[in-house]
């Protein structure tokens, strides 16, 4: 990499991270987002006014970063009018380092590699807690490009945290199945505090998840997370019940199908995702009424609207 500079085209919670962080390693960076425009004081950038623009404040051989929400927001970033492939030369690299589905990387790259572009897979995990210590990135690509943009990979790395997992195509899928182990680690960890909930504690949850922090098997970070919940609200009184995501733990389910692979748990662990968002379940009700029709078992009545 001739030139310590960057194009980084997203600045939300991962984006204005990885920003941070790039500027920490000495990168210029040259951003874009369409919520601030070529205007941005929130983090150490400049600011252009589009993504065509990123491309054109960077010397080749190009590198451009994308941090931007899956689907038709990635394919208008690189491709619409204004899009930073526009802008691009051959020999440039272009790594979409969001949470795209797999075969939409396979497209996209087929589709740079027309120019001579390099297109880079980069699965991103580790949150808004990824800017102080590092992300884990799951890297599909050819050798050269990833060679190429070794040093944002390092710059963005948690140590040790970064491996080209295959060719493209590859880190989204690593991403994809990350994410569906995700899922059922959340689900076991939010359903055993409830059984814990519920049983003849004298110590706080958030002491047991304290202690699960210390030389536990299941000790980890989202324990960490738990401990941190659930001490400064063992009720959780203001948090809903409803949980957001999904699309990955859907491309992985189908994956699995498609290639044979039991996912039971996963699977679960996705249904339960879409039962919380329901206020009062159709087949709950369903079940109820039968239920009360061959036993004679009672019904509850049903909540008032707004509950």
């Amino acid at each position: 990499m001739k030139n310590k500079e960057v194009g980084l085209i997203g600045l939300g919670r991962m984006g204005r991270g990885a920003a941070n962080r790039l500027a920490a390693a000495g990168f210029h960076v040259v951003a874009y987002d369409p919520a601030v425009g070529g205007e941005c004081s929130s983090v150490p950038v400049r600011c252009v006014e589009s993504p065509r623009a990123v491309a054109a404040a960077l010397t080749p051989p190009r590198i451009v970063v994308l941090l931007v929400p899956a689907g038709d927001p990635v394919d208008q970033t690189l491709f619409g009018e204004n899009g930073v492939v526009g802008g691009l030369a051959p020999g440039d690299v272009v790594i979409d380092a969001g949470n795209s589905y797999f075969r939409d990387s396979l497209r996209r790259a087929a589709r740079v590699k027309e120019s001579g572009i390099h297109f880079i897979d980069c699965g991103t995990s580790g949150g808004i807690g990824g800017e102080k210590e590092g992300y884990c990135l799951m890297i599909g690509g050819d050798p050269e490009p990833v060679e190429l943009a070794r040093p944002v990979f390092e710059a963005l790395a948690a140590p040790g945290g970064w491996l080209r997992v295959g060719g493209v195509g590859s880190g989204h899928y690593t991403k994809m199945v990350h994410n569906a182990i995700e899922y059922a680690m959340l689900q076991a960890i939010g359903e055993g505090f409830e059984l814990l909930k519920a049983g003849p504690l004298s110590a706080s949850l958030g002491e047991v998840a304290r202690l699960w922090t210390r030389g536990s098997v299941i000790r980890g970070w989202l324990m960490e997370l738990a401990a941190e919940a659930l001490s400064a609200d063992p009720e959780l009184k203001d948090i809903r019940g409803e949980i957001g995501g999904g699309s990955t733990g859907r491309w992985a389910i189908d994956e699995a199908w498609d290639r044979g692979v039991p996912l039971s748990v996963i699977a679960l662990s996705y249904s339960l995702r879409h039962r919380s968002r329901q206020r009062d379940s159709y087949a709950g009700k369903v079940v109820a009424a039968l239920r009360h029709g061959f036993g004679g078992h009672e019904m509850m009545p049903a909540l008032p609207d707004g509950e």
